[in-house]
């Protein structure tokens, strides 16, 4: 039987397991990358690990979601990163040079590597043939340490493309369509891997805005095979020689097959307050815009800018309309400025921003009150642009454009009808992607061989072993899709202490209830409850860490996301499936107990839990883990763990934590 690239990929970095879906396997890396938001704690784990440096092939910080640096906390991060990055080998893209995964997409991407990245969107070169997955900062610690990842085999889907786009459809309009599907659930447990003739018809850039949002549909990774279409791309960024044939085995097997003809496809738009509330643009318009944003990781390159540039050409943007380019890199900007396009927009009345994550996590401008806001970014969570009852839609910047001369929802194609002049623009890449590289400072470059830290810089905190009881108050009841911007916000008050745990604590679940972290420390501890899909989102370990250290023992939610239930075993949370049932009799200030010796349990391997509410009724919870989940669990959480295990091999480089 034929092999999927995905396998073929994963056969080539295998180091424990078979490639059965369920089964847990562990992978070599070769690369890793982290961002200013979750690096910082990359690198105080790191240190604590008493490692003396980098191990995989590369290693890459980026700074771009501080990079306004509204405080003195925010620059004491990004000069702690360089420090980090000079002394233990990574490159610094200093902040201002752009969003990580594109700048890692420009730079350092290449087809059939692996890459592990603490940003959840971290797949977005699976457009370019790297099989790349976002995880937890200490996952990237380890791994940068010479360790090995080790993910749950997903199940490989075949996603078929065929036909081509027709005008003003677009790539976006792709995994939008597929989210309309399949919901921000569909893809859990599974890699998405693209095949069939309408692939060929689409450029890399496009490829990598489908991979970038697979994400949002709780997919593992996504990827693409190679081409010729790789090959050029790679070659306008001078980087030819890193092209690999990459495809799929004609017998290979898939789990399933999702056919999208590209031919039927219409501009399509995500409505408030989830990526998948997926409708057509026609049903939606005529509602009135009061901000449009092109730009984010997902639709910030040159090729996504360049069409609503176009479109603006010798046109205004709307009166009532404010419209704000965020790039995804300085080279986007550069190159756009070079052609005098940028000049073109600003003179139609547009802003442009600083390459910054910024306005995604509800850092600058954050909508008016009772306004709408539509944008080509790939998550609209409720409050998650900074304020808490927004009106974010996600769209194409086609879309995007068409709203802000219009001054309200338009499908492109209707706007092009009244118009006339108005042309499809369709994707050009530029000749040569021949930006300044004055920003990506390489190892050998560095400037600091020792690290520097500020105040707000506090230490990696190491969990206590498992106890044998697990008994307190279920402190907060939460609904489905609760996601890690719930759990630990990233807005500008709140992420400038992501290096200080002890602070940060405090705004824990502030978004459900402000009251829960002070009650969570009044309490000592307790428990948490959800219903499905709960850590959603980002990668942000501080969505497990903070919990921990305000005492929360367990979490029991109907399901998990991938991510952060691998960031719950990380730091010693015990994560528990209960069914609907369950989930519907337990009221938030129930005293839960864990009805065994806990810590023998999870040693021992047992799968099902008693757990006793009230004193009154009783209910079964299930504990999905492997052997190496359970050590790091009854150890306290990977960092102690390893640690241990460093201790007792010595500094010779063996894996941590995961034999």
């Amino acid at each position: 039987m034929g092999q999927t690239l995905t396998e073929k990929i994963l056969d080539d970095h295998l180091v424990e397991g078979e490639l059965e879906p369920g089964e847990e396997i562990g992978i070599e890396i070769d690369q890793v990358l982290t961002q200013d938001t979750t690096g910082t704690m990359v690198w105080l784990q790191f240190e604590a690990l008493e490692l003396d440096e980098v191990q995989t092939e590369l290693a890459a910080q980026y700074c771009d979601h501080q990079t306004y640096q509204f405080d003195f906390k925010n620059t004491d991060d990004h000069r702690f990163l360089r420090s980090a990055a000079g002394t233990y080998g990574a490159h610094f893209s200093r902040p201002g040079n752009g969003i990580c995964h594109n700048v890692h997409k420009e730079n350092f991407a290449a087809p059939g590597k692996t890459l592990l990245g603490s940003d959840s969107h971290t797949p977005t070169p699976g457009g370019l043939g790297q099989l790349a997955i976002g995880a937890g900062g200490l996952d990237i610690s380890v791994a940068m340490g010479g360790g090995a990842y080790y993910v749950e085999m997903p199940e490989v889907v075949n996603i078929r493309l065929e036909g081509e786009l027709p005008e003003w459809a677009t790539a976006k309009d792709v995994i939008l369509e597929l989210l309309r599907r399949l919901s921000v659930k569909g893809g859990v447990g599974k890699v998405f891997e693209y095949t069939g003739p309408g692939v060929e018809t689409l450029t890399v850039p496009e490829r990598t805005t489908i991979t970038n949002m697979g994400t949002e549909l709780g997919a593992t990774s996504s990827i693409f095979p190679t081409d010729e279409e790789t090959k050029d791309y790679l070659a306008r960024q001078g980087r030819e020689d890193e092209y690999v044939e990459l495809s799929p085995d004609e017998d290979a097997e898939y789990a399933d097959e999702i056919v999208v003809d590209l031919s039927d496809l219409e501009p399509l738009i995500a409505c408030p307050s989830m990526p998948d509330k997926v409708v057509p643009v026609r049903e939606v318009a005529g509602e009135s815009v009061e901000q449009v944003i092109v730009g984010s990781c997902t639709n910030g390159g040159y090729e996504d800018i360049l069409p609503a540039a176009k479109m603006l050409e010798d046109r205004e943007v709307n009166k009532k309309t404010e419209m704000i380019v965020a790039p995804g890199s300085k080279q986007a900007s550069e190159i756009l400025a070079r052609q005098g396009w940028a000049a073109e927009m600003m003179a139609a009345g547009v802003n442009f921003s600083e390459a910054t994550c910024g306005a995604c996590i509800g850092i600058g401008h954050v909508p008016a009150s009772d306004s709408v806001s539509l944008r080509t970014f790939n998550r609209n969570f409720e409050g998650r642009s900074g304020i808490e009852d927004d009106n974010v839609y996600l769209c194409s910047p086609e879309v995007a454009a068409a709203a802000a001369l219009k001054g309200e929802i338009v499908d492109p194609r209707d706007l092009a009808d009244e118009l006339d002049d108005l042309e499809a623009p369709g994707v050009e890449l530029p000749d040569k992607y021949d930006g300044s590289k004055a920003d990506l400072i390489s190892p050998d470059e560095a400037v600091d061989d020792e690290l520097i830290k500020g105040p707000n810089i506090g230490n990696a905190p190491i969990g206590e072993p498992l106890e044998a009881d697990i008994q307190g108050e279920a402190l907060l009841k939460m609904d489905d899709n609760i996601t890690t911007d719930h759990i630990i916000p990233a807005t500008s008050d709140i992420l400038k202490f992501r290096s200080n745990i002890e602070k940060l604590s405090e705004f824990t679940l502030s978004r459900v209830d402000d009251t829960f972290a002070q009650r969570s420390m009044d309490a000592d501890g307790g428990v948490l409850v959800a219903g499905e899909n709960y850590g959603q989102g980002s990668s942000r370990e501080h969505a497990a860490m903070c919990p921990q250290y305000l005492g929360i023992e367990a979490v029991l939610a109907q399901s998990f996301a991938r991510i952060h239930k691998a960031n719950l075993f990380n730091f010693g949370i015990l994560p528990l499936a209960i069914d609907e049932e369950t989930y519907e009799k337990i009221e938030q200030g129930d005293d839960v107990e864990v009805v065994t010796d806990v810590a023998a349990a999870v040693e021992s391997g047992q799968e099902e839990f008693t757990i006793r509410v009230n004193d009154d009724w009783e209910a079964t919870a299930q504990l999905d883990a492997s052997e190496r989940e359970r050590r790091i669990l009854s150890a306290g959480g990977k960092l102690r763990l390893t640690k241990e295990q460093y201790e007792q091999e010595g500094s010779s480089g063996a894996t941590p934590a995961d034999d």
